[in-house]
């Protein structure tokens, strides 16, 4: 049969003529397989481009799933972040009001939360894409910063108990700011602007227009009020516990030796006398004779 030749007559309409084709049977199996390998072909391929749509289709799903879970990780990292920051501006707070009622020696704003500026929660975690990874680390922040938070509510508690017996302290401590301005020169070392060579300056320099009202820090009574040298018209208020604060360059008095003066009352007015670059008030805060930071006391 594969070998049998078969003929195949083709006519011409209107012309009486006629044209022969002779095959052997093999091309007819020939040409039936080759149709049945196109059809398998097509059938595979179709079924391999229906599995790679499926696919596809997975995958663009999976990925819009993992950009909005990176999303939620980003910005829970960022809430994260501001919790850190304000868990350490509270213990700055909580610093200086140990320092205020000498529970502390020394201001430490330090944090264990975070480490060092290096180790900044944002730098360390942010950068990291695999989410798996990102979680988990977040996840082991979340439970230090919690520790942190239950150690600093004990500090707290620390803190209230001592409140309760040094009221009178608080109120003779200086906790605010002597005057609204700009702060031009702070506490520490620096270039005189008069020799132009280092020295230490003893207090702030807080700069505004001469006329700007000067207020008391803290309860105290005023010792000294007059003209002293390069300071200019100067105020010194006894505070008691060996504080004692000092206002330089003023222009006018509103308060006279031997009273008494409670934190935030009106005490004098900014000015530009004695040795003076400008209209600013220099102020001090001494203890126990000694010069020491104003920043360290101011809460507000």
């Amino acid at each position: 049969m594969l070998l049998r030749k078969y003929h195949i007559v083709v006519f011409k309409d209107n012309e009486g003529a006629c044209k022969t084709i002779r095959l052997r049977g093999w091309i007819f199996f020939a040409l039936f397989g080759l149709f049945a390998v196109l059809v398998a072909a097509n059938f595979h391929f179709f079924r391999y481009f229906n599995t790679y749509h499926n696919l596809k289709t997975n995958l663009d799903a999976s990925e819009k799933t993992i950009s909005e879970q990176k999303n939620q990780l980003l910005s829970l990292a960022n809430k994260i972040e501001t919790l850190e920051n304000d868990l350490t501006r509270i213990r700055d707070f909580d610093s200086k009001l140990r320092v205020m009622i000498n529970l502390d020696d020394q201001i430490d704003t330090s944090s264990s939360v975070g480490g060092s500026k290096s180790q900044d929660f944002s730098d360390s975690y942010l950068p990291v894409y695999r989410q798996e990874l990102l979680a988990r680390k977040m996840h082991n922040f979340i439970h230090q910063l919690n520790t942190d938070v239950q150690l600093e509510e004990v500090r707290q508690q620390e803190l209230l108990q001592a409140f309760k017996g040094n009221l009178e302290l608080l109120a003779s401590t200086p906790s605010i700011w002597p005057c609204e301005g700009w702060v031009t020169s702070p506490f520490g070392p620096r270039i005189s602007p008069f020799t132009g060579r280092s020295d230490f300056h003893q207090g702030l320099d807080v700069s505004n227009e001469v006329g700007t009202p000067v207020y008391a820090p803290a309860k105290g009574v005023v010792s000294f009020s007059g003209v002293e040298g390069g300071y200019g018209k100067t105020m010194v208020i006894k505070h008691g516990n060996g504080l004692v604060t000092r206002y330089a360059h003023l222009h006018s008095f509103e308060v006279e030796v031997g009273d008494t003066v409670e934190r935030g009352q009106q005490i004098a007015t900014l000015g530009n006398t004695g040795r003076s670059t400008g209209p600013h008030l220099h102020y001090e805060v001494r203890l126990n004779g000694t010069p020491v930071n104003p920043m360290r006391y101011i809460l507000n």
